[in-house]
């Protein structure tokens, strides 16, 4: 049943779609994007209040609105070693099976094929800790940092743009491991080696992070890679690290031994910025 949910994904012009709309959500249409915007806001049903800026009409563009900032004080960050770094929901999570993350009811993919491949890198994560976090078109989407680091590699991965929603987790074999991505490995002095990976999907127009600014478009053919080694891109927990620009999923990696998850985390269940997602096991 799953299969036959998710077969128009196949057919659909993904690449065109996002195109088309990249276009409209970075145009300044006047009224026109006003009212984009209030459909949006009703639809989805979006918490203006939580924005710096609660007025719909001073936006000049969709863009400007889907990555507006919260208000100081809105996601307080919980007395925790690790944070949640979006607001969105949980798609899966728990132990990397040997080199395999679990997506959803038998659909798996290796750390080497999300990470583009780099079987020297996924190696870290062995036996580690993952998180598939999904953020709906209703969420705010800034990505923030669950821990500090210091980045020391970037890595944009080409593929393909299917829907990163549940039902096409449940259908689509490998599907974070297949789509656009953006690889983010930091060093945390404390907590060693970690990886976020920002999924593309259909209609995603772009992913950026903050020492970077947007990474795609132009979409790349092939692997590319950035190295930090030698600067200083140091972040603190809690601070933005990233956007997307419309709904996607982030994936993270964490070495064995790092992360204890929250207890009250499930697969499906809401979360918020700022809430714990684990702390580090006892030794």
């Amino acid at each position: 049943m799953s299969r036959l949910k998710v077969l128009p994904q196949y057919l659909l012009p993904k690449q065109a779609l996002t195109t088309l709309a990249g276009r409209v959500a970075g145009a300044k249409g006047g009224s026109m994007t006003t009212g984009l915007i209030r459909w949006f806001v009703g639809k989805y049903g979006v918490n203006m209040d939580e924005a710096v800026n609660p007025d719909i009409e001073s936006y000049s563009s969709f863009n400007e609105f889907f990555t507006r900032p919260l208000r100081e004080g809105a996601r307080p960050l919980a007395d925790a070693d690790f944070i949640c770094p979006v607001d969105g929901a949980i798609s899966q999570f728990g132990e990397i099976d040997d080199h395999q993350i679990f997506q959803a009811k038998g659909h798996k993919f290796t750390t080497a094929q999300l990470v583009g491949g780099d079987a020297s890198l996924a190696a870290h994560f062995q036996h580690g800790s993952f998180a598939n976090l999904y953020l709906s078109p209703k969420d705010y989407h800034r990505l923030h940092m669950p821990c500090d680091g210091r980045l020391t590699r970037m890595i944009y991965v080409p593929g393909a743009l299917f829907s990163v929603n549940p039902t096409t987790a449940r259908g689509i074999p490998g599907l974070f491991a297949r789509n656009e991505r953006v690889v983010c490995v930091f060093e945390s002095a404390e907590y060693g080696e970690f990886v976020m990976t920002l999924v593309g999907a259909t209609i995603v127009g772009s992913m950026a992070t903050v020492w970077h600014g947007v990474v795609n478009p132009p979409r790349q053919a092939k692997v590319c890679e950035w190295r930090y080694d030698d600067q200083q891109v140091t972040l603190k927990k809690g601070e933005e690290m990233g956007r997307f620009l419309l709904g996607s999923t982030i994936v993270m990696l964490f070495k064995p031994n790092t992360i204890k998850f929250n207890p009250d985390w499930a697969p499906e269940r809401g979360i918020r910025l700022g809430e714990m997602m684990g702390n580090r096991p006892a030794r």
